[in-house]
């Protein structure tokens, strides 16, 4: 197998020297994990896998340090390897093998190393050239992240923006990520993200970004998550309506028994909930009732078809809305209205069911008959489907 091996190389850099202006590179000579990632104090190998019988051929190079700086740091050959003695942080080789092993690694290993190789086969007299590059990160972990708000006063929507801030007191190389109400939180309009993720500012803020906040940090070797931050926002008054338990309501008419006594509630989604005022209207004049999220009514001491008016108002968002309805008076008896609008769809249904069933039953039984005795049929039909009619 090592003799086909080297026949196969053979005839593939033979080829390379006969075509006319085909550079002597071998890609496949050598290959390296791209991106490797160390925790700081460990150790780190480089591992090289040589795709060649290194007994048998010729080669020499370096491993170089290219960025932040460009620095030799080892040369080799087949004989020898010289480490850069100005290196604190001393790599060495272990010949034949040309991997390059850290063995303290801090933050200055941290950065991306080439590696170089001129290898010569034998019978072929020019040197075939293998460069392969690592990315190596080290990272210290990282400790439970922190959230912190600004500003630290109540957020009103649609005024007010803020910005959260996820920050570790030990990590390097750390990344964020939000979430809220465990459902991740990505760039918007509204939501934009410092590079790292670590900062999140909403502007404006809205309802919808009320919730439970948490953030995750984490770099290459380890992550961990923050403590739930509440995000409590004021808004509304939103989707105002007036309810009532007793009478029936169409349509914004609320028709009620003239001696009951009758509540109604002002209710909308708001925070903080709503101050109410309670106003009757009629053509000429207003007049304000009362103040709170519950109305009393005396059905008998007002005139037939008065309009009412609730007004919702929010303190921190300065915003209000109003609903108005009218009360009408008329003898519908106690229960009446739900029974009417929980069962009114229903009878329908049930009496067209029942009178389906019975004019099947009379049809199969006239059948019957009539298969037995035709003469009678006509009488049973009637006697038994229509008795009234016969």
């Amino acid at each position: 197998m090592e003799c086909v091996g080297v026949s196969m190389f053979l005839l593939m850099f033979t080829i390379f020297l006969i075509i006319p202006g085909t550079d002597t590179k071998c890609t496949e000579c050598v290959s390296l994990q791209p991106t490797q990632h160390g925790k700081v104090g460990d150790s780190m190998l480089l591992k090289v896998e040589t795709h060649f019988d290194v007994q048998n051929v010729t080669f020499q190079g370096s491993w170089y340090k290219i960025k932040p700086n460009n620095t030799l740091l080892v040369t080799f050959d087949n004989i020898n390897a010289i480490p850069n003695l100005r290196l604190t942080n001393r790599p060495a080789l272990s010949l034949p093998d040309v991997s390059l092993k850290f063995d303290h690694l801090d933050e200055e290993t941290q950065g991306e190393y080439e590696l170089q190789i001129n290898i010569v086969f034998p019978g072929i007299p020019s040197p075939v050239a293998a460069t392969k590059r690592v990315t190596v990160t080290v990272s210290v972990p990282v400790s439970i992240p922190v959230i912190s708000k600004t500003p630290e006063s109540e957020l009103v929507e649609d005024r007010d923006n803020v910005t959260l801030t996820c920050s570790v007191e030990h990590g390097t190389n750390v990344q964020y990520k939000w979430l809220k109400n465990n459902m991740v939180v990505g760039p918007s309009e509204q939501h934009t993200f410092s590079q790292d993720y670590g900062t999140l500012d909403i502007n404006p803020i809205k309802k919808e970004d009320i919730g439970q906040y948490i953030c995750e940090a984490q770099n290459h070797i380890s992550s961990k998550l923050s403590k739930p931050a509440e995000l409590i926002v004021f808004y509304g008054p939103y989707n105002l309506a007036v309810n009532s338990e007793q009478g029936l309501k169409t349509e914004g008419v609320f028709m009620v028994n003239p001696e009951e006594l009758v509540y109604f509630e002002c209710i909308a989604d708001s925070n903080p909930p709503n101050t109410c005022v309670w106003i009757s209207k009629t053509k000429n004049s207003t007049e304000v009732l009362m103040t709170g999220p519950r109305f009393e009514v005396k059905p008998h001491e007002l005139p037939q078809g008065k309009e009412f008016l609730c007004r919702a108002f929010n303190n921190m968002t300065k915003k209000q809305d109003e609903t108005k309805f009218t009360l009408v008076m008329s003898r519908i008896g106690k229960g009446k209205a739900k029974y009417s609008q929980e069962g009114s769809a229903l009878s329908p249904l049930t009496f067209i069911t029942i009178s389906s069933v019975v004019i099947i039953v009379c049809m199969m039984f006239v059948l019957l008959r009539k298969s037995c005795h035709p003469r009678r049929s006509m009488i049973s039909f009637c006697f038994v489907c229509l008795p009234s009619v016969c």
